[in-house]
């Protein structure tokens, strides 16, 4: 396993300010994975161009130094599946700035950037994919096809999932919930009082036709009902014997004035 010792002092110094740039101020779609314990072995998450095959693709990719670096050019691969006319099938990277323009000037940021342009120029004529170089020259819109159906298998961030029991089992149980709340509220809300019963209070007529039988039996009932009625409210007649009497004692009062009448 490569560690910082294959690299020399100053080469470390170099790649720490280097490094520190590109995390503070990073290159357009292009994201730098530092690991402090092994600074030859760089690698980055690189953001598939706009309008490109690769669209709303993200490749992870990696350099690797060498213990002469930087007067040999670091080795590139992408570790995500790629289908580029300049990208062999294991992932290698052939482009020329890593081999015959390569200069020790160039630094991690020059590297990447042109890296990521691969994306959007390729070239066939230096291709180690030679099915991708030969479909990009002979029919553009197969091999953008081709490029894009990979993208969407092994480059395409995953989208969380929803478990739909789990939302299905949170709804049922917050449904139970509430109605227990709605009991609660119910058992403790005053119960409205029953009506007392009315003391001698009048059955309801029925509105159904009582048989024959009944019904003269209600109406003999009813009959002797207004008869009581009837003698409690009417005033009670004097008997015969007392009106004699009593018109008996007027005519004598009527003769006695007469008589008195004569005397005078």
């Amino acid at each position: 396993m490569a560690t910082n010792e294959n690299l020399p002092p100053n080469v470390i110094k170099q790649l720490v300010k280097e490094l520190r740039n590109l995390d503070e101020s990073p290159p357009e779609g292009i994201k730098v994975v530092v690991n402090d314990d092994d600074f030859s072995t760089i690698f980055a998450d690189i953001e598939g161009p706009a309008g490109t095959p690769y669209e709303n693709g993200t490749f992870r990719m990696k350099l690797l130094l060498s213990h002469d670096f930087p007067q040999s050019p670091p080795k590139g691969f992408f570790l995500t599946k790629i289908f580029h006319p300049n990208i062999s099938s294991s992932g290698e990277i052939c482009v020329n700035t890593l081999k015959k323009d390569w200069s020790p000037c160039l630094g991690l940021r020059h590297i990447l950037l042109v890296i990521r342009c691969l994306l959007i120029e390729p070239f066939p004529e230096s291709a180690l994919n030679e099915q991708a170089g030969k479909m990009l020259l002979e029919n553009y819109e197969e091999y953008a096809r081709h490029a894009s159906l990979y993208t969407g298998i092994h480059a395409s961030k995953p989208k969380p999932k929803f478990k739909t029991g789990a939302i299905s089992e949170s709804t049922t149980v917050l449904n139970v919930e509430q109605q227990k709340l709605t009991v609660v509220g119910n058992a403790g809300a005053p119960t409205a009082a029953a009506p007392l019963p009315v003391p001698n209070a009048p059955a309801a007529a029925s509105p159904s036709r009582a048989p024959a039988a009944d019904h003269g039996g209600a109406v003999a009932a009813d009959s002797a009902a207004g008869s009581s009625a009837g003698d409690v409210l009417a005033p009670r007649r004097k008997p015969a014997a007392t009106a004699a009497k009593v018109q008996a004692l007027d005519k004598k009062k009527m003769d006695a004035r007469k008589k008195s009448l004569k005397r005078l």
